[in-house]
């Protein structure tokens, strides 16, 4: 059963807004630094990133004697596994959860969707999440294609009373800080006038959130093996999101 267990996602409809990076940097500072168990559902056919990532994850860890090393020093730390990530579909997302649930208390599971809202069983897997957030950055397309999304899912699933959402969020993401503070004003204030409220926390736009494991033994960032490298944290307002959610989560 899911019990106390949040489901969560971070959904849009416009492919490259970042969501799937974003899953899987909250999810992997939850449970490896914060303490929280997590799983993660990984539904976005037919690319599957975050399982393709976690293959990534693991062959490295295996045969490269640093990250070998990393892997055992963590988990032996922390007296935890890496999180589950599980293969599966729109369909099957929620029934998949129930092998997870029946194993081990989840804090938390994180649904990595597709983004199209055309899609019956997206439909009905978004209405059973806890917390849906959007990812959005400050281009015009994809405000327009995120705001078409989040509000279908507000007329037609919140305010109707026929999902479980207790919070509907939006999240600047890949925030250029050379951009003019007003073409975000002006956003926001489309939002407020639409009822969707935005994240106070936003990420900025750097290639430390591609960083992942590699040959070249770098500090690693984006994982699901582990969290991000102390030394990158600083900057990526990552652990101030992090916070801000878990607040929200409670």
């Amino acid at each position: 059963m899911k019990g106390k267990t949040k489901y969560v996602a971070f959904s849009t409809q416009k492919g490259g807004a970042g969501k799937t990076t974003i899953t899987v940097l909250v999810a992997s500072y939850l449970h490896y630094v914060k303490g929280y168990n997590v799983a993660v559902i990984d539904c976005d056919y037919p690319q599957h990133s975050i399982l393709e990532m976690r293959d990534r994850d693991l062959k490295l860890a295996m045969e490269d004697q640093y990250y070998k090393g990393l892997a055992y020093e963590q988990f032996t730390r922390l007296n935890k596994k890496a999180y589950p990530v599980v293969e599966s579909n729109t369909k099957m997302a929620l029934a998949d959860t129930e092998p997870l649930l029946s194993h081990v208390d989840l804090d938390f599971i994180f649904f990595d969707l597709p983004g199209t809202i055309n899609d019956h069983d997206l439909i009905y897997t978004l209405a059973r999440m806890d917390y849906i957030i959007a990812p959005i950055s400050a281009d015009r397309v994809v405000v327009e294609s995120t705001l078409n999304f989040i509000v279908a899912i507000k007329e037609h699933l919140i305010d109707k009373g026929k999902s479980d959402i207790k919070g509907l969020y939006m999240l600047w993401n890949m925030v250029d800080g050379r951009e003019k503070s007003e073409l975000y004003e002006v956003y926001e204030q489309v939002m407020k006038e639409l009822g969707l409220p935005i994240l106070r926390m936003f990420l900025p736009d750097t290639k430390r959130f591609r960083r992942e494991q590699s040959l070249s033994r770098r500090a690693v960032f984006r994982s699901t093996l582990f969290p991000a490298d102390k030394s990158l944290l600083r900057g990526s307002h990552l652990e101030e999101l992090v916070d801000e959610l878990i607040e929200l989560f409670k």
